[in-house]
């Protein structure tokens, strides 16, 4: 039943992903068309030769049909950003690990295993968005920026956050992958091999936390079927006696607030 249940909910999920994605094309393709004609001018002088488009606003900044459309597109790889640029792989990996240590495979569900991971990256990331938002997005909109300037000024605070958590031999290792020279200081990483040396250190630090959280199961599960072997009740599935330990253990330790302090306190707490 439960795996039935599991492949309903997975061909529900992959419909509202398909649902979702043709919504966000539909959006982008309205907003450029609505953007085109809203900013098509037509030469007085010249009248039928040609069109020009204007993405500025009246102050010098972008206008709202680019901003629009910047808001939707980044929607759409925010995922993508969420995955290879944040804490979130870490937590999600190691609280996976923690449900499946604990033998509830299903319980907590992944979406909110998801959401805490979320509001958890944001908690964590919040210095570096606000930083980013200070010296590039809001430049940006009032106009004292262009777009290539945004962005250059705008990755430097993440690319410091990144470089905090990246171990010198995944860099080294991508770097050399690359057949790229060693970079002279830490600034002058690209960011195609900052991105996946970061999330191979993540996904390492990842399952050394786990490995430590599964330990004192490992212990009960042996123990537990140690003694059903000794009492010849080997019929018994040794899951299901363990399983209150576990639960009753986890309980008694805070397991989850230990959980949350070890994986903020690897981050140096906020930011």
């Amino acid at each position: 039943m439960s795996v039935a249940r599991g492949v309903v909910d997975r061909r529900a999920l992959r419909r509202f992903v398909l649902i979702l994605v043709g919504v966000l094309a539909l959006v982008v393709v309205l907003t450029l068309v609505t953007g085109t004609a809203a900013h098509a001018e037509v030469p007085p002088d010249d009248q039928g030769e040609g069109v020009t488009i204007d993405i500025n606003g009246a102050d010098g900044g972008p206008s709202g049909s680019i901003l629009t459309l910047l808001g939707i597109t980044l929607l759409s790889v925010a995922p993508a950003l969420l995955l290879m640029m944040s804490s979130f792989t870490k937590i999600f990996v190691v609280l996976a690990m923690t449900r499946n240590a604990l033998s509830l495979p299903t319980i907590p569900p992944n979406q909110v295993l998801a959401g805490l991971s979320l509001f958890l990256s944001l908690f964590i990331m919040w210095p570096v968005l606000t930083e980013i938002n200070t010296v590039a997005v809001q430049p940006y909109i009032d106009g004292s920026l262009t777009f290539a300037q945004a962005i250059d000024v705008g990755q430097l605070p993440l690319q410091e956050w990144m470089l905090r958590f990246t171990r010198e031999e995944d860099l080294a290792l991508m770097t050399r992958m690359a057949d790229q020279p060693n970079p002279e200081d830490p600034s002058s990483v690209p960011m195609y091999t900052l991105i996946p040396a970061f999330m191979i250190s993540e996904l390492r630090a990842a399952f050394i936390i786990g490995f430590v959280i599964f330990v004192p199961f490992l212990v009960i599960d042996l123990v537990v079927a140690a003694a059903l072997m000794s009492m010849g009740m080997m019929m018994l599935p040794p899951v299901m006696i363990s399983l209150p330990f576990k639960i009753l253990l986890f309980i008694l330790v805070d397991g989850w607030g230990l959980i949350i302090r070890a994986l903020l306190e690897s981050y140096g707490g906020v930011g």
